[in-house]
């Protein structure tokens, strides 16, 4: 088990088995020395998305449930990258997130909403977790998650 993995364990997080694509593309991409990680939806251990984290932002979903649900997003997108490299200590930095918030548009809270994965990336990697980072409001998300985030990280 990687160093990066029982930091984890300690968090009290468990890696989920990585989601299958559903449509034409495949879960992450390896070019040269960077991973480029497909969104990742806000699938729990059981690969479900929870009805709590289904709706928008601003409307049936609270700021504070949004930021559980990206968490739970950098948490899926760590599962894709271990499965890309095998061990997570060959991380050397998270480059970026792109995050997109499903949300009303009057919703101006989206970076709260997307420091759950932000804040996940710096807990579990520390320094390297720090990152570049876009995050957009958008009308609607695969099974109407309430968030999705994308990323790229550098690896050994």
């Amino acid at each position: 088990m990687s160093a990066v993995e029982k930091k984890l364990e300690g968090m009290g997080i468990a890696l989920p088995t990585p989601a299958a694509p559903v449509a034409n593309y495949v879960p992450f991409v390896r070019t040269g020395n960077l991973v480029v990680i497909s969104g990742q939806l806000c699938l729990g251990l059981d690969g479900k998305l929870a009805d709590a984290h289904k709706g928008k932002l601003g409307a049936e979903v609270s700021p504070e449930v949004g930021k559980e649900a990206a968490r739970l997003c950098a948490i899926n997108l760590l599962a894709q990258l271990k499965a890309a490299v095998g061990d997570l200590d060959r991380v050397v930095r998270c480059v970026r997130l792109g995050g997109f918030i499903n949300a009303v548009p009057t919703f101006a809270g989206l970076a709260p909403v997307m420091n759950g994965a932000s804040d996940l990336m710096v807990e579990a990697l520390g320094d390297k977790g720090r990152h570049a980072r876009s995050t957009v409001g958008v009308a609607e998300l695969p099974l109407d998650a309430c968030v999705e985030v994308e990323g790229m990280f550098e690896v050994q």
